[in-house]
């Protein structure tokens, strides 16, 4: 039996059983890119975390409704527009494009819906025109504002309190406002920007509104599941919180606020100051695609992740090993050893459950990707030793289905055949120096461990034991 679904909620700061607001149906929300620039290996791990949660999701039954916004006119936009001597529109056209092809390198099943800022102006004039009407904003010489103040939970998410805001935060001073904490709903035109007709005369959306005014459009409103990095809490979630529930009339906006955490290159963030940004784009086209992908899921989703090319080509090398495992073996007339048909059987059961375990608790990818770890080292070791059963195939299958539910599927495609066929037998030998280690016989222990690294295997041993991997390759 799966157990319930149970998720981390910002919010409450608490894991929930997972409910929905439409039986069967799970509406969820990803804040996407501003295509300004190509994507960078950040923007690839929470496009991959949200994909793994709707494999999951759909995989349990439920019928997703996933919506993506691209927000394609911003202040980044402009500027680099302009820099490049393009239009903004032939700019962003381009970077979408980019945007989607990288993000089918990684496996990453397209959204239902991917709507825009600027095939939304209507929707997001009628939501500011409602705020205003409620008395939540207020229009000022073209610009209009929320009125922070107006809605008594403001922080709820970020759990922050208003006066700690005004007093800890820096704000730009604008004396049209109302209050300090205001943000802009929307934008009077400056010469030579794009700008569209509303009542406040020709503008643009503030950054908030679209989401809040997408959700409405393409959600009915309120969303089963809110996602995003988690440098987006405050303000622009917040925000939305604000303005959603202040023109509902109704909470919650979100049943589920789904953060992911943050990606940094070894001890530095990336920036594009620092010049150390890495492109999805250059991952691609090594082949490693579906090992940054591996990488990333071998970290929980809310914890960061540190990007290092060692830990890229270390997933690689662990992609190596569940390919072979999970490749069909070849006719064997022999028999497996005693019960070793049976034995993986069970393992494989073993494996699906803790699998499902794993998974059913706040997504734990790191856990399910154990799972599939040991029954691809049960596997190689049955078929190293003859073990070509029923059950040994069926196993296969179960780690292959297992790993399509992560989004990684196990073809040889990219994989060095030779690596594959090899990596039954190193599972066989380390068995053997595990055993050797064990029963305190170092040398020959040690003299199995050289003789693997003369091949170009490294093993590596931990307090949980020990593990291998092929020596660093060029890509």
């Amino acid at each position: 039996m799966t157990p319930d679904l149970r998720i981390y909620n910002t919010q409450t700061r608490q894991i929930e059983t997972f409910t929905t607001i439409e039986p069967g149906v799970v509406r969820m929300y990803v804040c996407g890119v501003t295509p300004y620039a190509s994507a960078h290996v950040g923007h690839g791990m929470s496009a991959i975390v949200f994909d793994t949660i709707r494999r999951y999701l759909e995989h349990r039954g439920f019928r997703v409704r996933h919506a993506q916004n691209f927000t394609d006119i911003d202040d980044k936009i402009i500027l680099r527009a302009a820099r490049e001597g393009t239009t903004p529109q032939a700019m962003v056209e381009r970077l979408i494009a980019e945007w989607l092809e990288d993000t089918d390198s990684l496996n990453i099943l397209r959204a239902t819906v991917y709507p825009r800022v600027t095939q939304e102006i209507p929707a997001i004039v009628a939501m500011v025109d409602g705020l205003i009407a409620r008395g939540h904003a207020y229009a000022v010489d073209g610009d209009v504002y929320f009125r922070v103040r107006s809605f008594p939970s403001y922080g709820k998410l970020s759990h922050r309190r208003l006066d700690d805001l005004l007093s800890g935060a820096r704000i730009e001073v604008d004396e049209r406002k109302d209050d300090p904490l205001d943000f802009a709903l929307w934008k009077a035109a400056k010469p030579g920007e794009p700008s569209w007709d509303s009542p406040w005369g020709q503008g643009r959306p503030g950054w908030h509104i679209e989401c809040s005014a997408m959700c409405a459009a393409h959600l009915d409103g309120a969303v089963d599941i809110h996602g995003g990095g988690a440098d987006l809490i405050f303000p622009h979630h917040e925000n939305e919180i604000a303005q959603s529930e202040a023109f509902l009339g109704r909470e919650p906006f979100a049943r589920f606020w789904v953060h992911n955490g943050l990606l940094q290159l070894s001890d530095q963030k990336m920036s594009k100051s620092l010049g150390n940004m890495v492109r999805i784009r250059e991952i691609a086209g090594r082949g490693l695609a579906p090992a940054f992908r591996l990488m990333v899921l071998q970290s929980h989703y809310r914890a960061p992740l540190t990007y290092t090319d060692d830990g890229l080509l270390a997933a690689e090398n662990g992609l190596d090993r569940l390919r072979a495992a999970a490749r069909a073996a070849a006719p064997n007339d022999g028999e497996g050893g005693a019960g070793a048909g049976s034995n993986v059987a069970a393992l494989a059961a073993e494996a699906e459950t803790r699998f499902h375990a794993a998974m059913s608790d706040d997504f734990d990818t790191p856990g399910a990707v154990a799972a599939l770890f040991d029954l691809g080292r049960a596997i190689n070791r049955h078929g190293a030793s003859g073990g070509a059963t029923a059950d040994v195939d069926a196993a296969r299958g179960t780690l292959r289905d297992l790993a399509g539910i992560l989004g990684l599927p196990l073809s040889d495609t990219g994989a060095d055949a030779a690596d594959s066929d090899a990596a039954p037998f190193v599972d066989l030998l380390l068995d053997l120096r595990n055993q050797l280690r064990a029963a305190k016989q170092w040398a020959i222990a040690d003299a199995v461990r050289d003789g693997l690294a003369e091949r170009g295997i490294a093993v590596e041993d931990g307090p949980t034991g020990s593990t291998w991997s092929w020596a660093r390759r060029d890509a």
